[in-house]
């Protein structure tokens, strides 16, 4: 077994490595360059795109808005809270401008990802929408990459169990036992009770669950976040100042933090930043697949402000907080270390925003995941195996909730880096039809009068 670690930890430390970064930041980049920065010019009509998408018209199973909540209830998690804890614990406070880096760039990986979704889509045999990265390379590829499809799909479904499940459980069972005293398996039985009401619904079930919680979850932390920050105005100045300098010179050793080069903040903003927003992973068009829409761009211009809100908004909160407060030289990391930094500047109180807000997170997470590896299981074996899989999934709650899970986090971790690969290639290959897609559209004036003409279907 220690061999077997070692093995998956050296992938682990090859697939997280500056190729992986590299990778994933000059496909951002290159499609921002391709889009001509499409994205921040049309974030406005995002916005205006989300807030109309509550009652959408076109063909799909879900609202465009509730596409977005369902995908954001898969992001917005333990990455928001104690990814960026870990960033700036390891990389210092430089982490998190590189951590804004490739978010923006990244919005144009997750406006790409969703417009080729939608445009590659399928109706499985109960006539539900399925699409993402599998299905877009199977139709816009061709055969010959049915294999990488089939690895995508392969690399999905695992991680899910790992990353969107047991770990997520772990998380929630661990705060509220060091929080409240609540036992480990009371937390698990109670998480796979509602995990299991919610997707016997189906994707619309996890839609309007996530349409209503993920709202209220990230209004909620916003707020908190921001009366912590309104409070301590007077060194917000200084912290956005430290952000900046110490992207592009060295931290020295201070109390407990271990120091950091400018290559490690680097690699901590970049690594953490894709951990939490997954622009480039190749889940968040799954969801995507599903939304009412009329055209493909118009979902893309919705998807891409789902990395705008988690890391832009979110993960800045809490990495302004951790900052403010000075918790990040404690030596502390993960989640503690932004429990910490909120009881620092809120005592006595301070440590129950992320004591209550992680449990929610995590939960939206499993559900929102939960969708992403039901789809890549039904691509891999078929519509059939839907139930058996959700039965599994439930099933997975109770036990990662009172398991050691280091090489299951080790593992899923790896995973997740794996199935960036076949959707980066994907989205390489496929850029032209994202380009000349987004032309039209914008061109013709589809964006001020509403009309345009239907994506690409593909029956299964």
């Amino acid at each position: 077994m220690e061999f077997i670690t070692n093995l998956i930890k050296s992938i682990n430390g090859f697939m997280w490595g500056p190729p992986m970064l590299i990778l994933l930041s000059i496909t951002g980049l290159y499609l921002s360059l391709g889009l001509k920065g499409l994205p921040l010019r049309k974030l406005g009509y995002g916005f205006k795109s989300l807030w109309q998408g509550r009652k959408s018209t076109g063909e799909g199973d879900i609202s465009a808005f509730n596409a977005l909540m369902t995908s954001l209830s898969a992001t917005i998690g333990t990455g928001n809270i104690a990814g960026v804890a870990t960033a700036l614990a390891i990389g210092g406070p430089g982490a998190l401008f590189w951590m804004w880096c490739i978010a923006l760039v990244g919005m144009a990986t997750k406006y790409s990802e969703a417009v080729l979704a939608v445009n590659y889509r399928e109706t499985n045999e109960d006539g539900e929408y399925v699409g993402g990265p599998m299905y877009y390379i199977k139709n816009g590829l061709g055969p010959n990459w049915k294999w990488m499809a089939a690895l995508f799909a392969f690399f999905g479904m695992i991680t899910g169990f790992g990353m969107g499940n047991t770990v997520q459980a772990n998380s929630v069972a661990d705060v509220l036992n060091a929080e409240f005293g609540v036992p480990t398996w009371v937390t698990g039985v109670l998480l796979a009770v509602l995990v299991a009401l919610v997707l016997l619904g189906g994707i619309k079930r996890i839609a309007e669950v996530a349409g209503k919680l993920v709202p209220f979850m990230s209004i909620a932390y916003l707020i908190a976040g921001l009366a912590v920050l309104i409070m301590n105005a007077d060194k917000v100045p200084d912290a956005i100042a430290q952000i900046v300098h110490y992207a592009f010179n060295p931290v020295a050793a201070t109390g407990g933090f271990a120091g950091a080069t400018i290559l490690l903040a680097i690699r901590m903003g970049v690594a953490r930043g894709v951990f939490s927003n997954e622009a480039g992973i190749g889940s968040a068009p799954i969801a995507h697949a599903a939304a009412q829409t009329k055209h493909p761009v118009k979902q893309g211009v919705i998807a891409m402000l789902g990395t705008f809100i988690d890391t832009i908004i979110i993960c800045t909160i809490t990495g302004l907080v951790i900052m403010v407060s000075g918790a990040w030289t404690s030596g502390e990391n993960g989640a503690p270390l932004t429990s910490m930094a909120f009881s620092n500047l809120l005592p006595g109180f301070g440590h129950y925003i992320v004591a209550v807000g992680l449990p929610i997170f995590a939960f939206t997470t499993i559900l929102g995941w939960s969708f992403y590896g039901e789809k890549c299981t039904e691509y891999l074996l078929g519509h059939r195996f839907v139930m058996p899989f959700r039965v599994i999934w439930v099933i997975a709650v109770p036990l990662g909730a009172m398991a050691q899970l280091d090489f299951v986090w080790l593992l899923a971790d790896t995973l997740n880096a794996m199935m960036a690969v076949p959707n980066l290639v994907a989205l390489l290959c496929l850029s032209p039809v994202v380009f000349k897609l987004s032309k039209d559209y914008f061109g013709n004036g589809h964006a001020l009068n509403g009309n345009s003409s239907k994506p690409e279907e593909h029956n299964a």
